[in-house]
């Protein structure tokens, strides 16, 4: 596709700062939903703040950006596929996931290095279009249930968790104003579809949310604005900056307490929960940056910067992202989506968007507007989100010729898997339905393609 900035051009500052917000508005739901789950979910209630959430990913992305030297426009945000073994190390309060992200990046950090002494070719022959495409595609297939679940749903206290038609409208008006905007827009508005999609659609279900207040009508209070006035009730120094609540810092409070001891038996649990997740996120951090490559028009995989430079800045983003937010990271395809829709490949516009995470953790009125927005909104932003992603993965298979049973049953048990839910569970350890789908997918492949074309050349 056509880029109206590649990789090393810099935007103008105003520009520049447009765009990391609408990447900041792309990410941000996402981010902060994995450490409510925890907290939601886990085992012992550790109360994670979603301001360190942000700072840790924006912590995260900045290493990343310095391992690729610049040359791979990914942010690093809160990873949902580490949420059941977070949920299961919260007994071991916040140095469990602490550690246990420190794991799952160290298991980046052991490919890195094979990959650095072994090459990456093998990675090509073990995950050929035939198995990445289709796997992209069901990620973005696997959020379309969150995005309409979203869609169909009003913020408001009164209304919240309830189906609502006009929560829905204000969804699909969001969905389409943006895509008005990017398919229509001239020059600046092209480039920043989300921002004027989600501004719109938050001043339509305002619209609505007063005259139900009006009115009394509880059927049209769209939006909740308790935490707003939560923060502004009572005008403190808080209202205002916030320090965040870093994990490094309760971690430092546990062991230094009296009651804390920990085993090498239960390092060995944290570890049984973390790294064979880490194993599976390696293999969507290769399906999100195929995926990229093909957004950008260059291979960051087999090119530079290298899996091995890609494996490093996720790893290492993940010890870091862990070490101040408590939650492992990765690579978005949300913010994947946002550079294919926009055009917008400039790694500078990435830097400014983690800086701006760094920046907004420490300010509690945004935090507490960000929290406003509406789901419904947030829904139809991502109706458009993970449907580009799911169609890139699609566009993956356009050379693929699957008229040739062999690449067919490859595809066909990778997506009917993963769409129908198939998972795998070991004890505590539960591998999700993408990973489940890609590995029968590979597996299938291997045994369809045994000995083909076996030569002394292929051998050696």
């Amino acid at each position: 596709m056509k880029l109206a900035f590649d990789i090393h051009d810099k935007p103008s500052f105003k520009q520049n700062v447009v765009f990391a917000i609408q990447q900041i508005l792309a990410i941000i739901t996402a981010t902060i939903l994995v450490p409510m789950l925890v907290n939601d979910d886990g085992a012992v209630n550790l109360n994670m703040d979603i301001a360190a959430a942000l700072f840790g990913a924006g912590v995260g992305t900045l290493i990343y950006i310095l391992f690729t030297k610049r040359m791979s426009p990914a942010f690093l945000g809160s990873s949902f596929a580490f949420i059941s073994s977070m949920c299961g190390a919260t007994v071991f309060g916040y140095f469990g996931i602490v550690v246990g992200a420190f794991i799952a990046g160290l298991v980046y950090v052991i490919i890195a290095t094979v990959i650095h002494f072994a090459g990456s070719k093998w990675i090509n022959k073990l995950m050929p279009p035939v198995i990445i495409g289709p796997t992209v595609a069901l990620i973005g297939l696997d959020l379309a249930g969150g995005a309409i679940g979203n869609l169909s749903q009003a913020s408001a206290s009164v209304a919240n968790g309830s189906y609502n038609l006009v929560a829905i409208f204000c969804g699909l008006c969001t969905l389409v104003i943006t895509i008005i905007a990017s398919v229509k827009g001239k020059k600046m508005v092209k480039l920043i579809p989300f921002i004027i999609g989600i501004a719109s659609g938050y001043v339509i279900a305002s619209i609505f949310t007063v005259i139900g207040m009006i009115c009394d009508i509880d059927y049209l209070m769209i939006v909740n604005y308790d935490a707003l006035v939560a923060n502004f009730s009572n005008i403190t120094l808080d209202s205002f900056i916030h320090i965040p609540k870093f994990a490094f810092v309760n971690m430092i409070k546990e062991i230094t307490s009296p009651d804390f001891s920990i085993s090498a038996a239960d390092i060995g649990s944290i570890a049984m929960l973390f790294a064979p997740v880490a194993f599976v996120v390696f293999a969507e951090h290769i399906a999100d940056h195929k995926n990229l490559s093909s957004i950008i028009g260059r291979d960051l995989v087999t090119d530079k910067p290298g899996l091995k430079r890609t494996l490093l800045g996720d790893g290492v983003g993940t010890m870091a992202g862990a070490f101040f937010g408590g939650c492992a990271n990765t690579t978005y395809g949300e913010s994947v989506a946002c550079v294919a829709i926009t055009g917008n490949a400039s790694v500078s516009t990435i830097f400014l968007t983690a800086i701006f995470a760094l920046i907004i953790s420490f300010f509690s009125p945004i935090v507490a507007f960000i929290n406003t927005i509406p789901t419904c909104v947030i829904g139809g932003i991502c109706i458009a989100l993970y449907g580009f992603i799911a169609v890139s993965g699609l566009r993956m298979l356009k050379d693929v010729d699957l008229g040739d049973n062999k690449n067919l049953f490859v595809v066909s048990t990778i997506l009917i898997c993963g769409i129908g839910g198939l998972t795998l569970k070991f004890g505590q350890i539960q591998l999700t339905k993408i990973a489940t789908a890609l590995i029968l997918g590979i597996i299938v492949n291997l045994i369809i393609r045994f000995k083909e074309n076996k030569s002394p050349k292929a051998e050696e």
